[in-house]
């Protein structure tokens, strides 16, 4: 009896030692929280070994009613009286039930016809060896061999930045497998500024991508009614008549309804493209005997070539169509690959046209290089860049209204007008409405701000390099900051770095431009 009492006194004194204990180490974690550090304390070791008992404890239980739902004659669900409310599509082996947004490869589920690698491959070259190339010419013009480096070294930091744009979308599970937890740009930014200002983000990339891509909407009416403008000068018709013309074509647009369709007006317009670079590479060859090499400058132009830096930082913009891109594609595990190829193809036949153009024509090239072209071959190369211009308006328009309709028709509970499309699927006529409302606005803008180059320099310093350059390295280094090696810190610190330097220089000479070209009324 003496041994059973000794033996009660000692336990009662230890666990008042340990209770003792246990506060005191508890209120020095909580001066460490107060100071911002995180003290490890037994107080949270127990804590934390308490979960993992329960959690297994879950786990045995989950498998007992599972074994038990296996023996009923009837094969009846697990969940019947048993379930647990609110618990029943935990998941921590993979089994079971899955959440009803994502799928099992943790994509994003949706109803729409999936695009295989090449397809998504066409899409992003015709996003960045586009119209635009056709200004390159005259960012040599203004900045030399220098011009020649950055289109290079804007292919390396654009496809990198488009890398780690869409290992934003991932986090490792607690299996430490990848899963696509987010599925939109505009997710990427919500998650950096959680949880603060969680919808911050996304307001302020949902701004940039809209500007973006009805800039780039704008910049496919100017060019249209430009080339036709110039393939026939004796006809009585105006630049801003043929953009009216062009538009016309374009309004079917408005019933895109997938990117499958998308995806098939994007490899007719790489055809097209490839046909327009022929036929000029081989003009300019045809007078390679009176090339001027020494026209080719080391200095630049300090007025003229920050305009030039965001004409060719807007000829690779893409990013805004990638996580799309990328979670419509078959097999996402192929993105990078396909991102490898397309800019550096994009790379090698911007460097050649650029190069070989101003070679040609020097100091008179203009800011549409095809205006160069003596007539008898300016008319058919106009004619296939009109038709390579509206087959490549669609892609930013379908992109332009599925941020407009996510933003205002489809978020949940907090959209700000109704749903623009049925119960079956099918869009309602007001939708319709809205969508040629936006056609006829790019038709506006480009009626009233027909200046080609300007626009574009103007739009790729101002959206192109923020949405380019410095949103996806400051997103990678907020959400993959603990994953990151060293050298991805440098890279992403030193675009960040270089791409508002780009920017802020860019945008205030080309507003300057802008403004001297309404002061003096020019004309492209």
């Amino acid at each position: 009896m003496a041994h059973l009492i000794r033996h009660k006194l000692t336990n009662k004194l230890t666990n008042a030692a340990h209770t003792v204990s246990h506060k005191s180490q508890a209120k020095v974690s909580g001066v460490f929280a107060r100071l911002g550090f995180q003290a490890a304390t037994d107080e949270e070791g127990v804590g934390f070994a308490e979960c993992d008992d329960l959690d297994y404890d879950y786990r045995q239980g989950m498998q007992m009613d599972i074994l038990q739902g296996d023996e009923e004659e009837d094969g009846g669900e697990i969940g019947g009286e048993g379930e647990m409310d609110g618990d029943s599509h935990y998941q921590r082996d993979g089994t079971g039930p899955k959440p009803p947004s994502l799928k099992t490869d943790g994509s994003f589920s949706e109803d729409k016809p999936k695009i295989t690698s090449w397809e998504a491959g066409w899409n992003v070259t015709n996003a960045i060896q586009g119209m635009f190339v056709l200004g390159l010419p005259y960012a040599i013009l203004h900045g030399g061999y220098l011009g020649l480096f950055l289109i290079i070294f804007a292919a390396v930091v654009c496809c990198y930045t488009g890398k780690i744009l869409i290992a934003c979308l991932y986090e490792e599970n607690e299996d430490g497998v990848l899963v696509r937890v987010r599925d939109s740009y505009v997710d990427i930014a919500n998650a950096c500024c959680t949880p603060r200002f969680p919808s911050l983000g996304g307001h302020v990339v949902n701004v940039a991508q809209i500007i973006e891509l009805i800039m780039t909407c704008i910049l496919y009416v100017v060019v249209s009614g430009n080339l036709m403008y110039n393939s026939f000068p004796g006809l009585p018709v105006s630049q801003k008549a043929w953009s009216v013309v062009a538009t016309a074509a374009l309004l079917p647009c408005a019933f895109l309804k997938s990117l499958k369709a998308v995806s098939k007006f994007s490899l007719l317009c790489t055809l097209a493209h490839f046909v327009i670079n022929i036929l000029v590479i081989a003009y300019c060859l045809s007078r390679a005997r009176d090339w001027a090499w020494e026209k080719v400058k080391f200095y630049i132009d300090v007025k003229k070539f920050p305009i030039s830096i965001g004409i060719i930082v807007f000829s690779y913009t893409s990013q805004i169509f990638l996580p799309s891109l990328e979670g419509n594609m078959q097999k996402p595990s192929e993105f990078h690959c396909m991102m490898d190829w397309t800019h550096i193809a994009a790379c090698v036949l911007k460097g050649l046209f650029a190069l070989v153009a101003y070679l040609t024509w020097a100091d008179t090239t203009k800011e549409v290089i095809t205006d160069n072209l003596p007539s008898t071959i300016r008319a058919v190369v106009n004619l296939f860049l009109v038709a390579k211009a509206l087959l490549s308006y669609p892609l930013p328009f379908f992109a332009a209204v599925e941020v407009l309709e996510k933003s205002f028709f489809q978020d949940g509970g907090r959209a700000i007008f109704p749903d623009c499309y049925g119960p079956s699927g099918q869009l309602k006529s007001w939708g319709l409405g809205l969508r040629v409302t936006l056609v006829v606005f790019t038709l506006l803008m480009a009626i009233f701000v027909p200046h080609f180059a300007l626009l574009m320099g103007l739009t790729g310093s101002l959206t192109g390099a923020g949405l380019c350059f410095l949103l996806p390295s400051l997103f990678h280094l907020k959400l993959q900051w603990r994953s990151l090696l060293w050298h991805h810190v440098f890279f992403d610190v030193a675009i960040f770095v270089i791409g508002g330097i780009c920017a802020i220089s860019g945008f205030i000479h080309s507003i300057e431009g802008l403004i001297e070209a309404f002061k003096y009324n020019l004309h492209e």
